[in-house]
């Protein structure tokens, strides 16, 4: 998830800005992400894992009027921007602020109709951890309830896919020395693992196998439901 060390006051200031010029991946990645979740009730309970600024809780808001969120995030100038791009919005009565992590929501948060978790675990470069992450979503789902998440991953070799993406930094305004420099991230603060290992970690986190239903260059995206099982 977002540490709080990592997205900082500065880091959150500026984080909208600097992601700008990939709205047009944001934005198709919540289309996946509201048709994916479209099956919810009209009045459905929905987690926003590592919510960060808001993005897919207000687009998911304005889509369904009746369903209330629970964004969570661990870094507190991320979750006051989303709190107040919410109260912009018109949807704060609709949300619950939890700064923190999923584990740490009350032992009654258990009946969650649908979870988000986009662009979040894979900063969490521990296995473990990461599978601890989606074990606190599913434990909070009910049996069949869709989990969207999304992360960067690459098949292994990934030159190309690497090359790319530096690319669309350099294009989001990154100079090529820093975008450069970004790779160095990849394995240290952020996990980019092959699709088939992020999919694994999710099945062990207590999901069904994950469907593949997104990719831009490095982000990938997979429905997933909430197994059966304990």
């Amino acid at each position: 998830m977002s540490g709080p060390d990592m997205f900082d006051e500065a880091h959150a200031a500026s984080y909208d800005e600097r992601f700008a010029r990939f709205a047009p991946m944001r934005d198709d990645l919540h289309l996946v992400t509201r048709i994916a979740l479209g099956e919810l009730p009209a009045d459905a309970r929905v987690l926003c894992a590592g919510a960060g600024t808001g993005a897919e809780l207000l687009h998911l808001a304005a889509a369904f009027p009746g369903w209330r969120f629970t964004a969570v995030d661990p870094s507190e100038p991320m979750l006051r921007r989303c709190r107040a791009r919410a109260e912009a919005a018109g949807v704060s009565e609709r949300c619950r602020f939890h700064e923190g992590t999923v584990d740490g929501l009350p032992a009654d948060e258990r009946a969650f109709d649908g979870a988000t978790a986009l662009l979040v675990s894979q900063f969490l470069v521990d296995p473990g951890a990461r599978r601890g992450f989606f074990r606190a979503i599913a434990d909070r789902l009910r049996p069949g309830a869709p989990l969207m998440m999304a992360d960067l991953a690459a098949p292994a070799p990934s030159g190309g896919l690497l090359e790319l993406w530096e690319q669309a930094w350099r294009h989001a305004g990154v100079p090529a020395e820093q975008a450069a420099r970004m790779r160095e991230a990849y394995g240290k603060l952020v996990a980019v693992l092959p699709p088939e290992e992020v999919a694994a970690i999710v099945t062990a986190g207590g999901f069904d196998a994950p469907l593949r239903c997104f990719q831009s260059i490095l982000i990938h995206g997979w429905l997933a439901r909430r197994s059966d099982g304990p």
